[in-house]
């Protein structure tokens, strides 16, 4: 069975809920998945001053916490993050600069990995956050699958973006419909490709 290890942060939901489908799309797919949120590096002050964050941050406080021994795991990681600034959050990458062991060893090469997001408005950054991880993920040696062209939901209106799933929230508006279409044929994808290659690796 192939292992799938669904890796996100999300303030205020709109992430946690593609992540959430994700997970699910993946296990529909046939493979073993652990759904994990990176811990919170913000103050109490700074979540308790938006309601919206806080709400979320206590309606998952149950979610267990990722730890890199999930990365190692794992055949196939998906990781989801809010654009900051074009950029990853920085939750998640602290998260991911915590996997220095892990890459010495040679134990994160051959990972299959993808990655989504999501941002206030169409051009806030998207691509760019996506494109920022890939960047990690060439260090690694792991091999990077994105949803590209390859299935009709990418050509759905607000959809169309091959680096991976990205969401506009339009500050309140929570992932439906084709957005959540498009992130479970990504994971779906992912997890098809991870079950290939490792059948691959034990015929060689």
């Amino acid at each position: 069975m192939t292992n799938v290890a669904v890796v996100y942060y999300s303030s205020t939901g709109h992430v946690h809920t593609l992540a959430q489908a994700a997970a699910a799309a993946a296990e529909k797919a046939g493979a073993e998945v652990r759904l994990r949120r990176v811990a919170e590096t913000a103050s109490a002050d700074a979540i308790a001053a938006n309601p919206e964050w806080a709400e979320h941050t206590a309606a998952t406080a149950d979610v267990t916490a990722a730890a890199v021994e999930d990365l190692e795991w794992a055949d196939a990681i998906l990781f989801g993050t809010p654009t900051r600034y074009g950029l990853p959050a920085a939750q998640l990458k602290q998260f991911i600069d915590a996997t220095g062991d892990l890459w010495e060893q040679g134990k994160l090469v051959n990972k299959v990995v993808s990655s989504f997001t999501s941002s206030a408005t169409a051009h806030g950054g998207q691509e760019s956050t996506l494109l920022a991880l890939n960047n990690t993920f060439y260090h690694w040696g792991a091999i990077i699958v994105p949803p590209g062209y390859a299935d009709p939901i990418q050509f759905a209106e607000g959809n169309g973006n091959p680096y991976g799933t990205s969401h506009t929230a339009a500050d309140t508006t929570p992932p439906s419909g084709e957005k959540l279409g498009a992130i479970e044929f990504q994971a779906r994808r992912l997890t098809e490709i991870a079950t290939a290659l490792q059948a691959g690796l034990r015929a060689a």
